[in-house]
């Protein structure tokens, strides 16, 4: 089998070369991190079930119309994709309050918000993800004017449908984030969803119980993680009763 280039490793994934031009492949890895890379660890697992949870959303915001990044899965941990330029901007959709936003403001976990807040943040980890607004972007030439609207607009489709679809199976969307990047196909460019969405970069809580089934367990050292990433799986409809090691070839799981 031919050596792959690595492109770039990550916190979460690898980055390989793809085997066609304008592609790349996306390794899911088992190793976790959180608050910035100050946590450390291994979550055994994650990188299968993210890949099959990432395929599952991204395949289905294609289908009403999303353009996502996403091409095909490889295998249990691979993914191939489009090569698109990544806008350095983290695009955070908060439907209720948790995390940061219950520090920042001294509120609740759990309180509802009368409306979706979104929020932008500048993709550094040097710099810890600061915190920016329209004039950064704009100023510092991460997006344009059109780009951001074109992005907050895909957010709200996005975020409408997976709220909906996630409470079809008894989970609550709290909150996540979004990448977004820039493909060009020929000399036209548009903005496309990118990256992954798996419970690494939301937060799902059980509608009945809020218990939390998503990266926070791994955060507050609640245990259970490997089993909530499974459960939002099964939940889906892509993970059998058996497990993530029993889950064979390619094929989607309906």
């Amino acid at each position: 089998m031919a050596r792959r280039r690595q492109i770039f490793e990550g916190k979460a994934k690898v980055i390989f070369e793809g085997p066609e031009p304008g592609t790349i492949v996306q390794h899911f890895k088992d190793d976790a991190s959180a608050f910035n890379a100050k946590k450390i660890g291994t979550i055994t697992g994650k990188g299968v079930i993210n890949n099959r949870i990432s395929e599952h959303l991204m395949t289905k915001l294609g289908d009403i119309g999303i353009p996502t990044h996403f091409m095909r899965r490889l295998n249990m941990r691979e993914q191939l994709v489009r090569e698109v330029e990544i806008i350095p901007i983290e695009v955070v959709v908060r439907n209720i309050v948790a995390g940061s936003l219950a520090k920042r403001f001294g509120m609740p976990e759990g309180t509802p918000l009368p409306r979706s807040i979104i929020e932008t943040y500048y993709k550094s980890s040097e710099l810890d993800d600061p915190m920016i607004n329209e004039e950064h972007i704009t100023a510092f030439g991460w997006a344009t004017p059109p780009e951001l609207d074109e992005m907050m607009s895909l957010t709200l489709r996005i975020n409408d449908f997976m709220s909906g679809l996630f409470l079809g199976v008894g989970i609550r969307l709290v909150d996540f984030k979004l990448e977004f990047g820039r493909l060009w196909e020929d000399d036209q460019m548009r903005i496309v969803l990118a990256d992954e969405i798996s419970p690494d970069n939301c937060r799902f809580w059980d509608t009945k119980t809020d218990e939390k089934m998503d990266k926070d367990r791994f955060r507050d050292d609640m245990g259970g993680v490997e089993e909530a990433y499974q459960e939002v799986a099964r939940r889906l409809g892509i993970l059998p009763e058996s497990g993530p090691t029993d889950m064979k070839g390619p094929e989607l799981m309906q």
